[in-house]
């Protein structure tokens, strides 16, 4: 190739296309500058190979090379992250705020004031036992309690609906940016040739698929070029593969077992009816046999992922014993239960009563990715740990769970111990006829043991129960109950008797006849007869709900007694004395329960372990803990709000458009462009000369 005119004119055409491609881009820049995950492009120019000549190499001018973006893969990855957990105690700081004003006791009118009425009330009817007025102002405050307790256990539960279909509308979305990103990743594998035609507008299109995905849930990722695009969790579960994504679920109950290799197990699997906020891990610690009385297999409970296990009152781990359907075990709320068969050592079930969230790798194989917070504030972090997804099952499961026991666990200790002063005390009329209102769903299981079904089974104590019988002229017969078979007869034992031999202790009485009705024990006395109790070292008038002030065992079945309430000589304020007398102006048992208000009792939840406070005291906790979550969650909010935007800023600067930067750079290529029109035109003059020479 020689140097001459021609190669002048070719030096110039290329300047002109390559100008003119820069000058396309630039105004493709300043059209798009408030397009939402564009990155500003430039032209990469690149000098065309020279020719060898004389008096030394010649260029043959400029190319456009490529159009290139500009983005900090590395900061992105970075802006991902901290927006994950950005967007995490976002969803929490919104959601807690609502929970904190079910809790705002500063504005009056809350709980704590209704309970403090409530122990006035006591205080009150033990000045005036007998004066209906007093009683009824009692009645009306306690229903007030228990009102308050039963609507904020409903609001909690209401938040946590709620909060279920935000994460089924963000679940549905996040499949959704999962499948169309893996379409983008086709379409790159088509258009995208490194060097010389990058697919930036594609490129553009997945990156703001990725942010807003690392919105709903924690993702790393990987760009292996030519559509070779992977998006995992943090925890390694693989989201998009390329071409390919994986689903994921937000799918109801279920339970699942991890075997061991040897285990003769397989097959089968544990059972639950039942719904909690918590997960049941299940791990066996002796083998042997499901249901077998003398060598049972035994197992151990964690509710937090094998952090901790759970553990009675002296702080040693419980081990249960596998049973069949017909003896069920209650464990925190939930009936378990296994297939028949044999376990072994090792073997391990999850139980996940409430809706999860699953990753599906094929249609045949998934798993349980649900958030979860472990009891010593750790997340899990084989599952999410970031995203609205994570803030949302966090708020659920954690926050609200956690809220939802302590009320709990204060309405149940509230009915338990009035109940237990109660039931032991007389008030202005004896029975006629008595129903329980707790029952026992086996009538021959000792009523301790966890497949009784009786509530406060474990609460129950060897002692002995009098029972005060009266005849028409109202004379007392006293009656102390005999149990046959315990370790002390005639005292009962509640890890040997059960519900059938507290009806027959019942019915040794004479003039009483006890029967057991939907479970429930019922007494009925004789014609011109009626019956009182006195004292009851045991508990079981007071966990079968017999001569009790409240019914319920939980915050939204807190009540009261329906006998109580349809009539209020039934509230007792005094109690039976030695002689079986009911004096008129005895107030032993509400000044019982109005001391209840200065005393100490335990509380028991499955992340706090027995605690021993007022009953004050422990609503105030639970107050604080609400208090603490909500501050907590928004300054982690605005803390990590301030990273992630100090990274987008640092993005932005590299990939964002400057208006100024682009109309000076305008400027430039538009000069660039007229220079390399003059050259053409220089060489055009110069043909007109060589052609016009003679």
């Amino acid at each position: 190739m020689t140097v001459g005119v021609n190669s002048l004119l070719n030096t110039g055409r290329g300047a002109l296309l390559a100008f003119q491609s820069a000058i396309h881009v630039t105004g493709e820049n300043i059209a798009n500058v408030n397009t939402p995950g564009y990155s500003r492009r430039t032209v990469r120019l690149q000098e065309n190979p020279s020719i060898d000549y004389r008096p030394g190499q010649i260029g043959t001018g400029v190319s456009a090379a490529e159009v290139i973006r500009h983005y900090d893969y590395f900061i992105e990855r970075q802006y991902l992250e901290k927006s994950s957990t950005m967007h995490r105690w976002d969803s929490l700081n919104t959601n807690l705020r609502n929970v904190e004003m079910l809790f705002n006791e500063s504005i009056g009118d809350g709980l704590n004031d209704v309970m403090a009425k409530f122990w006035a009330d006591w205080q009150n009817l033990s000045l005036r036992p007998d004066d209906m007025a007093s009683r009824s102002q009692l009645m009306n405050t306690s229903r007030n309690m228990t009102q308050i307790i039963n609507q904020v256990d409903r609001d909690l539960t209401n938040f946590q609906n709620q909060v279920d279909d935000f994460i089924r509308q963000d679940v549905m979305r996040a499949n959704e940016l999962l499948r169309d990103i893996s379409e983008i990743n086709r379409q790159i594998a088509v258009h995208d040739i490194p060097g010389q035609n990058n697919a930036n507008a594609l490129m553009d299109k997945r990156d703001t698929m990725v942010r807003e995905l690392a919105g709903l849930l924690d993702i790393k990722t990987q760009d292996k070029g030519n559509g070779q695009f992977f998006i995992m969790t943090t925890a390694g579960h693989t989201l998009v593969d390329g071409r390919e994504f994986f689903e994921l679920k937000f799918e109801g109950p279920k339970s699942y077992s991890s075997l061991t290799a040897a285990s003769p197990f397989v097959g089968k699997n544990i059972n639950f009816a039942g719904s909690s906020e918590r997960e049941y891990l299940i791990k066996v610690v002796t083998p042997g046999e499901v249901g077998n009385t003398t060598t049972p297999a035994q197992y151990q409970v964690s509710l937090d992922g094998g952090k901790s296990w759970l553990k009675d009152a002296d702080g040693a781990v419980i081990t249960f014993n596998a049973q069949p359907a017909a003896n069920k075990e209650k464990i925190e709320g939930l009936e378990i239960w296994f297939d028949a068969g044999e376990l072994a050592v090792g073997d391990k079930f999850t139980i996940v009563p409430k809706s999860g969230l699953y990753w599906h790798q094929n249609t045949s194989s998934e798993m349980n990715i649900t958030p979860q917070i472990h009891f010593n504030g750790a997340d899990n972090e084989r599952r999410l740990v970031g995203g609205t997804l994570a803030g949302y099952f966090n708020f659920r499961d954690d926050y609200i769970g956690q809220f939802r026991e302590k009320l709990n666990s204060l309405a149940e200790t509230v009915a338990w111990e009035v109940n237990r002063i109660h039931s032991q005390g007389a008030g202005l009329q004896k029975f006629s006829e008595v129903l329980g209102t707790h029952g026992a769903s086996k009538h021959d299981e000792p009523l301790s043991s966890l497949s009784s079904g009786l509530f406060h089974g474990q609460k129950l104590q060897t002692g002995n129960l009098i029972v005060w019988l009266y005849d028409a002229a109202g004379n007392p017969i006293p009656s102390q109950l005999g149990f046959a078979g315990g370790t002390s007869p005639p005292n009962f034992d509640p890890e040997v008797h059960t519900l059938e031999h507290v009806r027959a202790a019942f019915n040794s009485v004479s003039g009483i006849t006890a029967a057991i009705v939907d479970n429930r024990l019922q007494l009925t006395a004789d014609a011109n007869r009626s019956f009182a109790f006195g004292s009851d070292s045991t508990g079981l008038l007071a966990a079968l709900g017999i001569n009790t002030f409240f019914d319920g065992t939980d915050a939204r079945g807190l009540s009261i007694n329906e006998q109580v309430f349809n009539n209020l000589n039934f509230i007792n304020a005094g109690h039976v004395n030695g002689a079986g007398e009911v004096n008129t102006g005895d107030n032993a048992t509400a000044l019982g329960v109005a001391a209840m208000q200065y005393t100490k009792v335990d509380f028991k939840t499955s992340f706090e372990g027995s605690t021993s406070q007022t009953i004050s005291n422990y609503y105030n906790s639970l107050v604080g803990n609400v208090g603490a979550a909500s501050s907590n969650a928004n300054f982690n909010f605005n803390y990590h709000k301030a990273l992630a935007d100090d990274l987008y800023n640092r993005q932005e600067a590299v990939s964002g458009v400057n208006l100024d930067e682009e109309m000076s750079s305008l400027i430039k290529f538009q000069h660039s462009y007229s220079a390399a029109a003059k050259l053409i035109s220089a060489a055009d003059q110069m043909f007109q000369t060589i052609l016009s020479m003679k």
